[in-house]
């Protein structure tokens, strides 16, 4: 018996190192599985009880619905970052951003007791950037063969949890030594706190995203719109945020002369926009896991600390889980004693 339980434990590391690469893949199919649990439940009506096609048509929803404007909105990017990096070079946007950079670093030495002497040549620093990128092309194209890799894994396990999730969910629930209520009450936590962190953070996403285009159309930053809705998808960024969109929006109006619109614009994004992600988010998931707010934002923080980026999200799960074991808990204890 030992022997068998040694073995099964060394199988059992060995599997977690063999499919280490892809958890966080897995999870997030897990995560889109439950969240579009819905979506799936009608696909499987309309398609007559044709599970395989039902699964296919869910999973295809959300290639559309999330990962195609993602890669828009990538290429989107790209674009505009190319021609900023030519209108630097061609049309003296280098020169002027150069004496900017110049004239506000000059002002901030003249508070300095030493005398500092600093110069700034900006296509000095775009020629070495450029060779940077130049000499990281191999790790930056496995970067990007290991993203595509992780998008495949997740939409073939997204396509196999819509298929045969219920079979799945049938073999831990038997293998489970709780009582079934109990295990299909634990089943019913987790996807509450999936659902309700998921939406919570997407609709704060989308409230930030609406709010920074919103500022930078009133202060003047070209392509508002198109850049609120960067600012929605790097709201769900963990510990960057909004901050990714606004702060070269600010520091573009700001060497641009328009100091006025960057005091502006900095004022905005700090109040309207980063107070919404400290307030609405802890009460819009509290709404589904029925947790007080601060435990809320303590586990994503805390999640953020443990497992990195996709913390937000499991530290309110691994949170919700404690509860809905110590409620499991204590009704089996309730149980004993009334005996």
């Amino acid at each position: 018996m030992y022997f068998l339980l040694a073995i099964l434990v060394g199988t059992f590391v060995l599997a977690f190192f063999i499919f280490r690469p892809f958890l966080y893949a897995l999870i997030l199919a897990m995560v889109f599985a439950t969240v579009f649990a819905p979506f799936h439940k009608k696909a499987f009506i309309i398609t007559r009880g044709r599970s395989a096609l039902a699964a296919l048509l869910t999973t295809i929803s959300v290639l559309i619905v999330v990962i195609a404007p993602l890669a828009f909105l990538s290429v989107q990017i790209f674009q505009e970052a190319t021609q900023l990096y030519l209108s630097l070079l061609n049309n003296g946007g280098a020169t002027d951003f150069s004496r900017g950079v110049g004239d506000t670093m000059q002002s901030l030495t003249k508070f300095s007791p030493v005398p500092i002497e600093f110069s700034v040549d900006v296509n000095q620093y775009l020629k070495l950037g450029l060779s940077w990128l130049l000499q990281h092309l191999g790790p930056l194209f496995a970067n990007v063969a290991k993203a595509m890799v992780g998008v495949f894994i997740f939409l073939v396990a997204l396509y196999y949890l819509f298929k045969d999730g219920h079979k799945l969910k049938e073999v831990v629930v038997a293998l489970s030594p709780l009582q079934d209520i109990h295990d299909e009450t634990i089943f019913n936590k987790l996807a509450l706190a999936i659902n309700s962190v998921l939406k919570g953070s997407l609709a704060v996403g989308l409230v930030q995203g609406i709010l920074t285009a919103v500022g930078f159309a009133i202060f003047g930053v070209p392509n508002a719109a198109l850049w609120g809705s960067v600012a929605a998808i790097a709201a769900l960024i963990p510990g960057i945020g909004t901050a990714l969109v606004l702060l070269p929006a600010i520091l573009y109006l700001y060497f641009s002369g328009e100091t006025f619109f960057s005091a502006g614009l900095l004022l905005w994004g700090v109040t309207a926009v980063g107070l919404v992600d400290n307030f609405l988010g802890p009460k819009l998931v509290e709404r589904g896991t029925q947790l007080h707010p601060f435990l809320i934002l303590l586990s994503i923080l805390g999640g953020i600390g443990f497992f990195g980026p996709l913390g937000f999200l499991l530290g309110p799960l691994v949170l919700s889980l404690l509860f809905a074991l110590l409620e499991i808990y204590f009704a089996i204890k309730k149980e004993h004693e009334g005996r």
